[in-house]
Formats: structure tokens, sequence, C-alpha cells
């Protein structure tokens, strides 16, 4: 099944040509202390929204 695209003017060459420059980047980031530690916070605050919406 084909991945329904947003109705953008960007080509999708442009899109790929940006997600392969901000993945590594991004990996780096969450591969770092400073994006681990970020992560696991997100991850508690995600938990306790949860618990609220309940």
């Amino acid at each position: 099944m084909a991945k329904k695209q947003p109705d953008t003017n960007i080509p999708q060459h442009e899109i790929e040509a940006l997600a392969r420059c901000l993945l590594p980047e991004i990996q780096k980031f969450f591969e770092s202390p400073e994006g681990k530690k970020e992560f696991e916070e997100w991850k508690v605050q995600r938990a306790k929204e949860k618990e609220r919406s309940v």
C-alpha cells in the first residue's frame, strides 16, 4: 500500500535530500548523553499526560 504524501509543492527528491542531511545529525543527538536525557524526560512527560487523560 502506497503511503499518501501531504499536498506540498516540494518535490520528492528535495524532501529526500533534506532527510539524508538531517538523519545523521538527529541520530547523533539521540545517541549523545544529552539526547538520551531529553528523550527520557520526554517519555516521563508523555506518561504523565496519558495518566491525566484517562
